[in-house]
C-alpha cells in the first residue's frame, strides 16, 4: 500500500481539524455531556471510521479495508478497557464532572502524539527485522494470559506511574482546582499548576502504557503504518464521548477481559505464524522461511474479533440479567419471611 506524502498531509490536516473543533467545543462550554449528546458524538465518530474504511476499500482494495476495520475494532475494544482505569484516575483525583471532558481530550491528544512516535518506530523495526514478530507474539500471548486470569472485569487499584510521581515532585501543584485552568496563582502570588494538569499527564501516560499491547496487536493485523495510525486515531478520538456514554455501564461488561484475552491470544498466534512464514532466525529451520505455515486471511481475523467481542458482550448482559433476577428473588424471600412468622404467631 503506497501512501505518498500528500495523502499523509491531508489526513493529518483533517484529523487535526476535527480535534481542534472538538477542543474548541469543550473549551467554550465545560460541562458534563448528557446521554443524548454523548450518543450523538459517539455515533459521529463511529460513522467517520466506517466511512474512512469504505474509502480505503474504494481507493485500494477490500484487503486493506478489512485490515483497517479489524485494527480499528481491536484498538477500540482495548480502548474501552482503558476506560476502567480512566474512571479510577478521575475518582482518585476527584476531578469535577464538568471538567472531565477537557482532561480526557487533552490527555487523548498527548496519547496520540506519543502513539504516533511509537507506531513510526515499530514500523521501522518491523521493516528491518521480521523476527520482532516473535517478540510481539510472545508479549501478546503473555498479555492474553493476564487478561484471562483477571476473569471478570474489575475496577482494581490504580498505581501512579513514574511520570505522575515526577510531575508531583518537580511541578508546584496547587492543593485544589481552579475551574478548568491548568495554572493558577497561590495566595502569595506564586504561579502553580492545578491538579488538572497532573490528571492530564496521568491519562496520557497511562494510555501510552496500554499502547504496549495494543500497537503490537494491530501490527499483527497489518504492517501498513498508515492503517495502523489511522485506526488508532479513530479509536481514540471518540473515547471521550464513550467515557460519558458508558459511565456506570462499564462495570456491567464483566466478561470484557475474557473477550480481549481471546482476541489478543489469537493475534499473538497469528504474529508467530507470520514470523515463521517469513522466518530468518538462524536457529529456527536453519534460517529458512517455513512456507507450509498457512496465512490467516484478514476476513477470518475480522470474524474472530467481531464474534469474540459480541459473545463477551452478550454473555455479560445475560449474566447481569441473571444477577438481577437472583437479587429480586432473594429480596422477595427476605420480605416474605417476616410475614410467615407473623401468621404463625
Amino acid at each position: 500500500m503506497a501512501v505518498n506524502g500528500l495523502v499523509w498531509a491531508v489526513t493529518l490536516a483533517v484529523l487535526v481539524g476535527v480535534l481542534a473543533v472538538d477542543l474548541l467545543f469543550v473549551a467554550r462550554r465545560p460541562h458534563e455531556p448528557s446521554l443524548r449528546e454523548a450518543s450523538i458524538w459517539v455515533s459521529i465518530y463511529v460513522g467517520m471510521a466506517l466511512l474512512f474504511g469504505l474509502g480505503v476499500g474504494l481507493l485500494t482494495n477490500a484487503e486493506y479495508a478489512g485490515q483497517f476495520y479489524g485494527g480499528w475494532l481491536t484498538e477500540y475494544s482495548l480502548s474501552v478497557d482503558n476506560l476502567f482505569v480512566f474512571v479510577i484516575i478521575m475518582a482518585r483525583f476527584s476531578v469535577p464532572r464538568q471538567y472531565q471532558q477537557k482532561v480526557l481530550l487533552i490527555g487523548i491528544v498527548l496519547a496520540l502524539l506519543m502513539r504516533g512516535a511509537f507506531i513510526a518506530a515499530g514500523a521501522a523495526i518491523i521493516n528491518q527485522f521480521i523476527w520482532v514478530f516473535y517478540l510481539f507474539g510472545a508479549f501478546l500471548l503473555y498479555t492474553a494470559i493476564k487478561f484471562a486470569r483477571q476473569g471478570e472485569t474489575d475496577l482494581g487499584d490504580y498505581k501512579e506511574n513514574l511520570a505522575i510521581r515526577l510531575s508531583r515532585k518537580v511541578l508546584p501543584v496547587s492543593p485544589q482546582y481552579d475551574g478548568s485552568r491548568i495554572t493558577t496563582r497561590s495566595a502569595s502570588g506564586r504561579w502553580m499548576v492545578t491538579p488538572l494538569l497532573v490528571v492530564m499527564i496521568a491519562i496520557g501516560t497511562t494510555d501510552l502504557v496500554f499502547a504496549l499491547d495494543s500497537i503490537p496487536a494491530i501490527f499483527g493485523l497489518t504492517r501498513e503504518p498508515y492503517i495502523v495510525f489511522t485506526a488508532n486515531v479513530f479509536a481514540l478520538m471518540g473515547l471521550r464521548q464513550l467515557y460519558f456514554l458508558l459511565g456506570g455501564l462499564l462495570d456491567r461488561l464483566k466478561y470484557l477481559n475474557v473477550g480481549l484475552a481471546v482476541v489478543l491470544g489469537f493475534i499473538g498466534v497469528k504474529l508467530v505464524l507470520e514470523a515463521l512464514h517469513a522466518n530468518n532466525v538462524p536457529f529456527i529451520n536453519r534460517g529458512q522461511p517455513i512456507e507450509s505455515i498457512p496465512d490467516i486471511p484478514i476476513l477470518i481475523s475480522l470474524a474472530v474479533i467481531v464474534g469474540t467481542l459480541a459473545v463477551a458482550t452478550v454473555a455479560s448482559l445475560i449474566s447481569n440479567a441473571n444477577d438481577k433476577r437472583r437479587q429480586r428473588r432473594s429480596g422477595q424471600t427476605l420480605t416474605s419471611q417476616p410475614q410467615q412468622r407473623s401468621r404463625q404467631t
